[in-house]
């Protein structure tokens, strides 16, 4: 079955940085695009970043020039590092796969940008 488990989420002060990561089993990781949303208290999920089969990557608009998504496909790991992290990236972050039609989700990681 689909697995995806997300680690690395804490603490963390303004203009601090953190590498999370979503380790995958279950499917063929190489070949899909995974992504990565975030959900703030009180708001909706938002997408934040894909990175496609091919190594292409796509990140919103607030998070361009800090946060960086990446993959390595022979440890079936989805990484998002993020760099001069703000208060409202505070959010619970999930990694997401979408297969025939069908969305999976881990469990997310808590990212808390306070000082």
């Amino acid at each position: 079955q689909v697995q995806l488990v997300e680690s690395g989420g804490g603490l963390v002060q303004p203009g601090g940085s953190l590498r999370l990561s979503c380790a995958a089993s279950g499917f063929a990781f190489s070949t899909y695009a995974m992504r990565w949303y975030r959900q703030a208290p009180g708001k909706e999920r938002e997408l934040v970043a894909i990175i496609y089969s091919d190594g292409r990557t796509l990140s919103v608009d607030s998070v361009k020039g800090r946060f960086t998504v990446s993959r390595d496909n022979a440890k079936n790991t989805v990484y998002l590092q993020m760099n001069s992290l703000k208060p409202e990236d505070t959010a619970v972050y999930y990694c997401n796969v979408k297969i025939l039609a069908r969305d999976y989700w881990g469990q997310g990681t808590q990212v808390t940008v306070s000082s």
